[in-house]
């Protein structure tokens, strides 16, 4: 016999969504039930952001070792493989306290680790007991897609779930899929020593600014990268020991490449699979969970956060529909999530950031835009540290309201920052060009850049009218 439960809250899913609802939920007074049929911290804290940022971390130290020359000092780095990838799981480990069962058990949270399935609209069946709750949450995420290429099931492969458990630097590394993940694993497997090809249906990293994405794939070939983009992949095949992928020309010949190793990143898939969402009577696809503004289901006692409700797939989203879900859930607001100036970086060297509209989405929406360029190469701090790839971009309207930004460049992913802030608040242009900044920071380049907007007006004939005019009188 199952025992009954009936808290206030029920939340499927203990990735950062699921934790960071349960965890405020929970202290603030609500009963609250989490259950998770995996690990705690979901693919963010295991296989996903904490283990990729660890691999880059030890890839970019290589790079400084390897390019110390620069600064005077000589070294070879020695990289042992085996040891790298223990890094990476120490990083898991460190981290893995916060988002364990003793940590929410101790905030006050249920915690029931099993699979988690709808039994009607208003129940969920969990490792021998029902809850029947007020509200549920389904924060079930979403996992690495496979697509349908003819030989793939029949060789072994890597995806973000399974890469970072590889102790053997590979030979060659195919990476297919050009996104954030791919290129992120292509250039962290690259400065560690493998030969790396990335095969790439369309061009990389298609979401981003095209001009930042050129300069980006300029650095990644001079770092040892092969790309090929725009590709048509026919099928995959192992050859003796080697895992053979032969790509379909335009004039119906065959390409094939060999390499040791395969990692897949081609896409998300939501995990909507094993829930009884029609038993539920919520509406769903294979992108996520049918959601209205305020995150809410087709059954009005269940909502969805995160990669699980569509939209942007990043922790940080996830998080931010988890305080949209509070105020909803909590309090009774009318809260409705706003996902259209989300920030995302892509942990290359350099970074590339952005937040906001693009170039193309300012142009089409606003008609007139203004472009504001500042490169790192006019940048004092990144000259000192011999950092100069890159650019700060930033367009505004022709009032001066700042629309979109995009960084590439030396820890994009901080310096982003203040455009977050002043997007979300309808700032001007002349917010950044009039704060103070730090002398030598990196940050003065988006001083600098948000500065430019005022040269046309500032060193134009009219101004200098003005001072000559002036200089009359003393």
């Amino acid at each position: 016999m199952s025992t009954l439960l009936t808290p206030d809250l029920c939340i499927i899913g203990a990735g950062s969504g699921g934790l960071s609802l349960a965890a405020g939920a929970s202290q603030m007074g609500a009963e609250t039930v989490l259950i998770e049929r995996g690990k705690m911290g979901g693919d963010c804290l295991n296989t996903g952001c904490v283990p990729s940022k660890a691999l880059l971390a030890a890839a970019h130290a290589a790079e400084t070792v390897r390019n110390a020359e620069r600064f005077g000092i000589k070294a070879t780095p020695q990289i042992d493989f085996a040891a790298v990838q223990r890094h990476v799981q120490s990083i898991i480990t460190a981290i893995a306290p916060n988002d364990s069962v003793e940590r929410f058990e101790g905030l006050g949270v249920q915690v029931i680790q099993a699979e988690a399935r709808f039994e009607g609209p208003r129940e969920i069946l969990a490792g021998g007991q029902r809850i029947r709750a007020r509200r549920f949450v389904v924060a079930t995420g979403s996992r690495a897609a496979v697509p349908p290429i003819p030989g793939l099931a029949d060789v072994p492969y890597f995806t973000n779930e399974t890469i970072f458990e590889n102790a053997e630097l590979p030979e060659h590394l195919l990476v297919i899929g050009g996104g954030p993940i791919g290129i992120e694993m292509a250039q962290a497997h690259r400065l560690l020593g493998a030969r790396v090809t990335v095969l790439e249906i369309a061009g990389i990293l298609p979401r981003d600014d095209p001009e930042l994405v050129e300069l980006l794939r300029t650095r990644l070939q001079k770092d040892g990268l092969r790309l090929r983009e725009g590709i048509a992949i026919d099928r995959i095949k192992k050859n003796g020991g080697k895992i053979c992928v032969v790509l379909r020309e335009k004039d119906g010949g065959e390409e094939k490449i060999e390499g040791s190793h395969l990692l897949v990143a081609a896409g998300r898939k939501a995990n909507v699979d094993c829930l009884g969402l029609e038993e539920a009577g919520i509406a769903y696809s294979p992108k996520g969970i049918s959601v209205n503004a305020q995150l809410r289901t087709t059954n009005r006692r269940v909502y969805a956060i995160g990669d699980i409700a569509g939209g942007p797939q990043f922790t940080h989203v996830a998080s931010y529909h988890a305080g949209i879900a509070i105020r909803n859930l909590l309090f009774r607001l009318p809260a409705k999530a706003e996902t259209a100036n989300v920030p995302w970086v892509t942990y290359t060297a350099p970074e590339l950031a952005h937040v906001g509209m693009s170039e193309a989405e300012a142009k089409a929406a606003k008609g007139t835009v203004r472009v504001l360029r500042w490169p790192f190469a006019e940048n004092d701090r990144a000259q000192a540290e011999r950092l100069t790839e890159g650019l700060v971009k930033v367009t505004t309207d022709k009032k001066g309201r700042i629309l979109g930004a995009d960084i590439l460049g030396p820890r994009a992913g901080e310096l982003i920052q203040p455009w977050v802030l002043a997007i979300a608040n309808g700032l001007k242009i002349g917010a950044v060009a009039s704060a103070i900044a730090p002398y030598p920071t990196l940050g003065e380049a988006s001083k600098r850049a948000a500065g430019s907007y005022y040269v046309p007006a500032l060193f134009g004939e009219r101004t200098r009218k003005i001072v000559r005019f002036l200089a009359r009188f003393g």
